[in-house]
């Protein structure tokens, strides 16, 4: 009875206390967010000059003075900085704050939030900007007003729930000292009345600026002879300084604000808060059909943006060996084979480090379900009800695999959310979500088939193909929701068109003496035959020529080229080689640079240097089976170098690739704002 009594008095207190508390939370952020004051919700006593608002259980709400944050040089962009777009991430609306969380297990927050209550996910209140990995780690984003508030409501009422599975512990807002023409500006939400006038900026330029501080150099810090390797080289790569790098031409920054706002938009979208590759993984156990692989990964290159994650397969044998666990954001399994006992842990535990599993027709199982064989149902077109998040439900006819899914262990039940039933009268569970852990873990599993079509196999009648067809577009639908739920972007875009190569030549010598060797190392029709990709020179572009993977034209007159993407004249400028370099192919849009050099490089006299530039590609790899990703933006080339095996670099081939990132990262850091 006692106990009835204290819980009747604490739902009472809760229904008269907090809806007051968020009303005073969001009254106070709106009346104050312009007034240059500092918000802060944390679990600590107030420090000296910050005013108590609100205390909820061990934690506060206070407001207090200014805090800036202008030591930028210590925090990693997540692919937007505020140095480029500031005026559009902090517009009047809008306020910018420090998130500070730690570990579970530091200073026994073993809990994160309350599952009780409704759990409000971080990145989905706001837009991430920078990040300060250690402890406590830190995040800058930007948030509307009232969006704000809710995630300190949620903070305050244990709800708040971290992408990276960590334990939120502070949130304050922060004003950023941004630098524009050696001219320091602060930014936090203002309009376009409160930002300075020209005649008052003079005012801050007195003010501390950490951004013009020590140049930092890269260093990698376990490799004894890396470093001493780095600092006989440095000097080797200074000529690609900020002296030898053209100005960009005046109009240059009216043409960045248009385009600002697409990049700014897209980019938010692409930002990974779970600070894994993006790399998608389909694991098909000993199957080793690679018609199966191909199968899978259509359907899902169909729905995510595929200049946004890369797909591989993940074989039964790197499942215990392979570092995959820290390097995937989402796991696939797609077979019907029984898991094995080992391969099942390095499952979960890739779901406790907050890794997203989708199972299509699995026998993946684990806590609140377990599977149900109904062989009745086995490869069988089934009406589904599934439960959206825009309807309360939609019906559309899927192939089945012949399982469901019944309630597992007891105390894990109340975890698990029905996402699909069939819709018999026994209303079967097919598809089911599962969250695992502190760190963000979850699992869809699915025992209807999303990525089989009216075209499958296991169609057997015209009823079936029909209903499968009609039925078609609420598949890509259901599959899209389950992607986006498990913290993936499905916005798609047309897939570029391959355009013509381009030969190009900072030397007109060496391009003519490259025309000669032509002449007699290609057919009459001027092709070049290659396995990979086959190249037929011409002298000028033909509009109507076509372009396919294995077989592109090459327009060999110079005077032709021109491109909004590429320099020929900047390249020629800062090409400081004797060899490399100098004879390259150029492309807009190709499949991957590495194919394009297969038909030359073996036979090509060495003086002419090969390289392969493109600003996309369609298809990007590397050497050991590596996929790209190569959105516009990216330095995508592929260079044929040519080393003695006897020498002192060619016993020692590693060091070729510290060399040239070495190289590329002072070229990039020498350029003015990139320090």
């Amino acid at each position: 009875a006692p106990a009835m009594l204290i819980t009747l008095c604490y739902l009472y207190l809760w229904a008269r206390r907090g809806p007051r508390s968020a009303a005073l939370v969001r009254g106070t952020v709106r009346s104050l967010h312009r007034s240059r004051c500092s918000f802060t919700f944390c679990a600590r006593q107030p420090h000296p000059g910050e005013r108590v608002c609100l205390r909820v259980g061990g934690k506060v709400f206070c407001t207090g003075e200014a805090q800036f944050l202008d030591d930028l040089n210590r925090w990693s962009f997540l692919l937007i900085s505020p140095f480029i777009y500031p005026e559009k991430l902090l517009n009047a609306e809008h306020i910018a704050f420090v998130t500070e969380s730690i570990s579970a297990q530091t200073e026994n927050s073993q809990r994160g939030p309350d599952s009780s209550k409704e759990v409000v996910r971080w990145s989905d209140y706001c837009s991430p900007l920078a990040y300060k990995p250690g402890e406590p780690f830190k995040l800058i984003a930007e948030a509307s007003v009232d969006n704000f508030s809710s995630l300190g409501i949620a903070f305050l009422e244990d709800r708040l729930q971290m992408d990276n599975g960590m334990v939120p512990h502070r949130i304050v807002c922060k004003y950023f000292t941004i630098i524009f023409n050696n001219r320091t500006h602060l930014f936090h939400g203002q309009s376009e009345e409160e930002k300075p006038k020209p005649e008052e900026e003079g005012d801050h330029e007195d003010e501390p600026n950490s951004l013009s501080g020590e140049h930092h150099h890269l260093h990698l810090s376990s490799c004894r002879e890396c470093l001493q390797l780095e600092n006989s080289t440095i000097e080797s790569v200074k000529f690609a300084s900020a002296e030898n790098i053209p100005e960009l031409p005046d109009d240059s920054s009216s043409k960045l604000g248009e385009e600002g706002d697409d990049c700014l938009e897209k980019g938010m979208k692409r930002v990974n808060l779970a600070g894994k590759p993006p790399n998608v993984l389909i694991y098909l156990g000993s199957e080793r059909a690679k018609g199966r692989f191909e199968q899978v990964r259509s359907i899902l290159q169909e729905c995510v943006g595929a200049e946004s994650y890369t797909i591989y397969q993940l074989h039964q044998e790197q499942v215990l060996r392979d570092p995959w666990i820290d390097n995937s954001l989402l796991l696939v399994i797609a077979t019907e084979e029984p898991i094995p006992e080992g391969s099942h842990k390095q499952f979960m535990k890739f779901l406790s480090r907050g890794g997203k599993i989708l199972g299509i027709s699995s026998s993946f199982a684990f806590g609140g379900v377990r599977i149900k064989r109904k062989n009745k149902l086995r490869r069988t077109v089934r009406e589904l009800v599934v439960s959206t998040r825009d309807s309360p439900e939609m019906k559309l006819d899927l192939v089945v695999s012949g399982c469901v899914f019944e309630e597992g262990t007891k105390e894990d039940a109340g975890k698990v959310k029905t996402l699909c039933r069939l819709n018999n009268a026994e209303k079967d569970t097919v598809i089911v979500h599962l969250p695992h852990g502190d760190s963000g873990g979850e699992a869809i599993l699915s025992q209807a088939h999303l990525e089989l079509d009216s075209n499958s196999m296991d169609v057997q009648t015209e009823e079936d193909f029909n209903l499968l067809k009609m039925s078609n577009a609420k598949r890509y639908e259901v599959l899209k929701e389950i992607l986006v739920s498990l913290g993936l972007s499905c916005e798609l875009s047309e897939p570029p068109v391959l355009t013509p190569l381009y030969l190009l030549s900072p030397d007109e010598e060496i391009h003519l003496a490259f025309l000669k060797w032509l002449e007699g190392n290609v057919d009459a029709e001027g092709l070049r035959a290659s396995s990979k990709v086959s190249l037929k020179f011409v002298s000028s572009p033909d509009p109507k020529a076509e372009v396919t993977p294995s077989l592109m034209p090459v327009v060999t007159e110079m005077g032709s080229f021109s491109s909004e993407h590429f320099s020929l004249k900047t390249y020629r400028q800062n090409l400081q080689t004797k060899k490399l370099g100098k004879i390259l192919l150029f492309a807009e849009v190709t499949t991957t640079t590495m194919n394009l050099l297969d038909g030359l490089m073996l036979d090509l006299p060495e003086e002419m240097g090969l390289i392969a530039v493109a600003v996309r590609q369609t298809q990007g790899k590397g050497r050991g089976g590596n996929v790209w990703l190569s959105p516009m933006g990216c330095a995508l080339s592929t260079l044929h170098i040519t080393i003695p095996l006897h020498s002192n670099l060619g016993q020692r081939i590693p060091f070729i690739q510290h060399l040239v990132s070495l190289a590329v990262v002072e070229s990039v850091r020498s350029i003015p704002g990139y320090e």
